[in-house]
């Protein structure tokens, strides 16, 4: 059986989101022992019952207008990375990150709304999508809410900001 490429990336995504949510940091969970549920941090989280909640997986492909390389190119990747620090910041986007560019698959957003339309007003504010550099696929997607916490954690982890 084929499974459809975005239902593919959804699947793993869906999976290594669960199985970070279930990793408590080392030190913060004696082995064997289960994690005490944290009511404070599952509302501030918007985590259901399950740990869970909804977002918006989007997909970034290419577009009809390539930016040719120069100047105008680099300030709209800047832009990019602009509207991606401040759409985090906002806690509207969950993660972000570039894909391998096969079949014109270029990146991936994950907002935390609960409706594709909100999630469009959001992407239409980015340079890529504004140029037509790059389009974007829009999919529901019901994931772990410790996903909330990438943004933060990686602030700790990255030495350097691009």
């Amino acid at each position: 059986m084929r499974i459809a490429k975005p239902t593919a990336v959804i699947v793993c995504l869906s999976l290594a989101f669960c199985a970070f949510a279930q990793t408590p940091p080392a030190g913060a969970v004696a082995e064997g022992e289960p994690a005490a549920y944290d009511a404070e941090l599952a509302k501030s989280l918007g985590a259901d019952d399950y740990g869970m909640r909804s977002y918006v997986f989007v997909v970034l492909k290419t577009g009809p207008t390539r930016v040719p390389d120069g100047e105008a190119r680099d300030e709209m990747f800047k832009g990019h990375m602009a509207n991606i620090e401040r759409l985090a910041g906002e806690g509207k986007l969950a993660y972000a990150g570039p894909l391998d560019g096969v079949d014109g698959w270029r990146g991936i957003f994950v907002f935390a709304v609960d409706d594709i339309e909100e999630a469009k007003k959001l992407v239409a504010t980015d340079p890529v999508i504004v140029n037509g550099e790059m389009v974007a696929e829009y999919h529901k997607h019901y994931g772990s809410a410790a996903l909330m916490q990438v943004n933060g954690l990686h602030g700790k982890i990255a030495k350097e900001k691009f």
